[in-house]
């Protein structure tokens, strides 16, 4: 008998999960761009933009190569050190897709990458790596509540409901190898990991029809 998933429970212990680096990022960004565009608003603009597009491809890559990819535990530090950081990360959350604990990234799981990229910035111009670095992280808080809200709400707006089914299609047995897009569909479109055209017939076209009727 399956245990009965108390989503609301889950939507709040993922949302505890989610607070802490939220607003860690977004006060980094937002004091980033405030300095910046008090210097080279054009160029801290174009950076801060740069770092959003940048952020939609590293999503793609993460989730297909990363989360996706299979990193066993060997003699040498290099291949220990990738099986502890990466093997577990998404594993389990494709075995249990509405357990809190696995909804949703932390401040461990990026401040090794994002603190060395912000501490560099300082020795440059603060409207390049720092506004791009800005855009990057702050993209990044877009996709987690993203990635949190498609398993635990249900909005009517169309965007909304598109990426709900294609990612939740993702999280089918069917679905593992297609459908890698977090917040958007088109680096699937670009890599050929896009849902076959009758699937997606049955989901965003059918589905309008169900939606419709509601």
């Amino acid at each position: 008998m399956s245990k009965v998933v108390d989503r609301f429970a889950e939507a709040r212990k993922a949302r505890r999960r989610l607070y802490p680096v939220t607003v860690l990022y977004t006060a980094f960004a937002l004091s980033v761009l405030v300095l910046a565009l008090r210097t080279r608003p054009l160029l801290a603009l174009a950076f801060f933009a740069l770092g959003v597009a940048t952020w939609s491809g590293l999503e793609y890559w993460i989730h297909r190569f990363i989360l996706h990819g299979r990193f066993p535990d060997g003699p040498g530090l290099y291949q220990h050190f990738l099986h502890r950081y990466f093997d577990h990360l998404h594993w389990e959350h494709h075995k249990r897709p509405w357990d809190g604990n696995h909804i949703n990234g932390t401040i461990s799981d990026t401040l090794a990458f994002s603190a060395p990229l912000a501490l560099l910035g300082l020795l440059l111009p603060v409207w390049s790596l720092s506004a791009l670095l800005a855009g990057i992280l702050q993209a990044y808080i877009v996709e987690e509540w993203v990635h949190h809200s498609v398993h635990f709400y249900e909005f009517r707006w169309k965007y909304f409901r598109y990426i709900k089914r294609h990612h939740l299609y993702h999280h089918s047995p069917k679905g593992m190898n297609v459908a890698y897009g977090l917040t958007n569909g088109f680096w699937d479109v670009v890599f050929d990991t896009r849902i076959s055209p009758g699937v997606r017939h049955a989901l965003y076209q059918a589905g309008r029809g169900r939606d419709r009727a509601a």
